[in-house]
């Protein structure tokens, strides 16, 4: 018979203890949590929130999400403070179509941010934004079908109606038949070219527009998985077909141009919007660096990020790179250790809401009387 609750327990009034069997409790020595220096959290009190900024810090002292973003905005105040910081942001999903772009254009318009990684199609996108023209609501009663009939191009709950894209080829033809074909061309080359030509053509605000009059570089590493690089793929054709030299385009010259930009910084801070190849280019900086050292022997600097912070509600169990945390990059070189002085947040929330809260909660916090970073970081000898 087996021996289970009939004998072999403890007497009765002996407390367990460590010498128990395995799986077996033990009596627990009480701590005070003042004594051990935990951090009380607080109730959000709505009646003594007057901004976004404090709404945003008594997020901080709750829990959940509501914390990730409130301790997120406190590490893009650090990046904005840290006037040794160079500031990478990376762009991915229809952030544009979904009208955050003039946030993007505030930050770099701040010298917060100093360079952009971004998909194609976002910048596309934000062409339309910049030439004046609008995305509208999309009608759920109205099918897909009749959208593809009617020119309506579907982004989720959104539209983008192709003669947008007609519109903004425009804009392309323009720069692209100026372009010199000596001269090789990579994405922040011809981003700088059309921020240029939105400076002299168009009033609106836009974030190439933006960049060009900040010196921030705006790179798009899949170039050609965009409606700008098709555009670019017809004007070589019509180039060809009137008997005229094609474009060059080389992506390494980006890669390059990064590099050397990054290896110049003092720190690095980097702001992820989503994932996807934006942040994977972005964040390979580090082992680029490791490589060419310990391959090529070349005496470069193995230089990782300090700062990060991401938006993105991927989680990490499907196995992408959108998703994985900050301290699974630290083992592939690409970010310092919490421990080395790292500092990283990260918020798993849709962008379209967590964006506009933690860059509205900062720029209130830069902007109060008598803050050192009130003004812009000075883009100066960092481009």
């Amino acid at each position: 018979m087996k021996q289970g609750n009939h004998s072999g327990g403890h007497s009765a009034g002996k407390p367990h203890n460590h010498a128990g069997h395995v799986g077996d409790g033990v009596e627990r020595h009480l701590h005070n949590p003042i004594e051990d220096k935990l951090i009380p959290l607080e109730p959000l009190d709505l009646g003594k929130v007057k901004s976004i900024d404090d709404l945003v810090r008594a997020m901080s002292k709750t829990a959940f999400t509501g914390r990730q973003l409130g301790e997120a905005a406190d590490v893009l105040e650090a990046m904005a403070r840290d006037e040794e910081c160079f500031v990478v942001m990376t762009l991915s999903g229809a952030m544009t179509v979904a009208k955050q772009g003039l946030i993007v254009t505030e930050l770099i318009d701040r010298g917060i941010v100093n360079a952009v990684v971004s998909t194609g199609a976002l910048m596309a996108h934000g062409l339309v934004e910049a030439t004046g023209r609008a995305h509208f609501r999309h009608n759920p009663e109205v099918s897909d079908e009749e959208l593809y009939e009617q020119g309506y191009n579907r982004v989720y709950d959104t539209l983008e109606p192709e003669q947008n894209l007609d519109d903004v080829e425009e804009v392309m033809s323009a720069v692209l038949e100026g372009w010199d074909h000596n001269e090789v061309m990579c994405s922040y080359k011809l981003n700088h070219a059309i921020g240029a030509y939105l400076a002299k053509q168009t009033p609106e605000r836009g974030i190439l527009k933006s960049a060009h009059a900040m010196g921030v570089p705006v790179f798009v590493p899949a170039f050609s998985d965009s409606e700008m690089g098709l555009d670019t793929a017809l004007n070589n054709r019509l180039r060809e077909s009137t008997g005229r030299h094609k474009i060059r385009f080389d992506p390494f010259e980006d890669l390059e141009h990064f590099a050397a930009t990054l290896l110049r910084q003092k720190k690095l801070g980097i702001l992820t919007i989503g994932g996807g190849v934006p942040r994977n280019w972005s964040q390979q900086f580090g082992p680029f660096c490791e490589l060419r050292h310990r391959r090529l022997g070349e005496n470069v600097p193995l230089k990782r990020y300090h700062y990060g912070l991401r938006i993105c509600p991927e989680p990490v169990y499907w196995g992408g790179l959108s998703g994985s945390p900050y301290s699974e990059a630290v083992s592939w070189g690409k970010f310092v250790p919490p421990a080395e002085g790292g500092r990283f947040g990260e918020v798993f929330v849709d962008a379209t809401v967590g964006l506009p809260l933690i860059v509205a909660a900062v720029l209130e916090r830069l902007d109060k009387k008598g803050s050192k970073a009130g003004r812009a970081k000075s883009a100066a000898g960092r481009k």
